[in-house]
């Protein structure tokens, strides 16, 4: 058995990497070899989700896949491809990573976009699971900027969780994925959080002052704008203000404690472990 994992310099897969990481014979799909995480007992390959001649060789012998394409207008055709060589492949089941409220009327053009991935690869032949998490709380690690926090929630509750959480559910469900054939997962933390309360959670854990900054979708545009980032993504995390902002995230789920056999950890817990992360931002 042997389980290929994408994406695999992203934050989501680098913690599925390193729970499976001496549990079972693991590949890294990578387009530099330079920028992997080398971890003791992954084998890591070259080859790009954009060209499919160079999945063929990367896919051989594979079982099991990760399948993590990143957010952009591009990402259904890096599913396709990945499904195809996964099909020529003979790999036995997928585990996808799409988006939470993935959906052909979700309110983002990303849950839109994923739920034509997520539709594909239902309808390939191939044994699947999907899931779609929540609101990383990693995100907010550049969302802190001196004594200010800013956010897409608006105002609102998100059921936001830890990557580690989402990525302890990947690796269960890749290790015994029978068990998981046809379900949908929606990993999400312990509970809904706002922003004015992961600002105080900082806080408490750096031991001084931090506090939320409210910003209009129009805002987090045009300051994405400004910071660099392509209009295609300013202008969806934008959606994503509008989204959250009237209640959509606000909610929670068993889901990591289903598969991973755990509680979530709560946003207190994952602000004291990133402190220094968050005391340099």
């Amino acid at each position: 058995m042997t389980i290929l994992i994408t994406g695999a310099t992203g934050t989501v897969s680098r913690e599925v990497l390193r729970n499976l990481a001496g549990r079972q014979p693991v590949r890294a799909l990578v387009r530099d070899l330079s920028r992997a995480p080398r971890l003791d007992g992954v084998d890591y390959t070259v080859g790009d989700l954009d060209s499919p001649a160079t999945l063929t060789a990367a896919f051989q012998g594979v079982t099991t896949l990760w399948l993590l394409t990143p957010m952009g207008p591009a990402a259904p055709s890096q599913s396709m491809n990945a499904v195809w060589a996964a099909r020529q492949a003979g790999v036995r089941h997928i585990v996808r990573l799409s988006a939470i409220g993935a959906a052909h009327d979700a309110p983002t053009r990303n849950g839109r976009l994923h739920a034509l991935s997520d539709a594909e690869l239902q309808a390939s032949g191939i044994a699947w699971t999907i899931l779609r998490p929540s609101f990383f709380m990693q995100n907010l690690l550049a969302s802190k900027a001196g004594e200010h926090l800013y956010g897409v929630f608006g105002d609102a509750r998100v059921g936001a969780v830890d990557v580690r959480d989402i990525a302890a559910v990947g690796a269960e469900i890749l290790i015994a994925p029978e068990r998981h054939e046809g379900m949908v997962y929606t990993p999400t933390g312990p509970e809904s959080i706002t922003l004015d309360e992961a600002a105080h959670d900082i806080a408490e854990a750096l031991g001084e002052p931090v506090r939320y900054v409210p910003q209009t979708a129009e805002q987090i545009r045009d300051n994405l704008l400004r910071a660099g980032l392509d209009t295609w993504s300013a202008e969806v995390l934008a959606e994503y203000r509008v989204a959250y902002g009237s209640g959509w995230g606000d909610f929670t789920t068993d889901h990591v404690a289903r598969v991973a056999g755990r509680p979530p950890r709560s946003f207190a817990q994952f602000a004291r472990d990133h402190k220094d992360l968050f005391a340099n931002a």
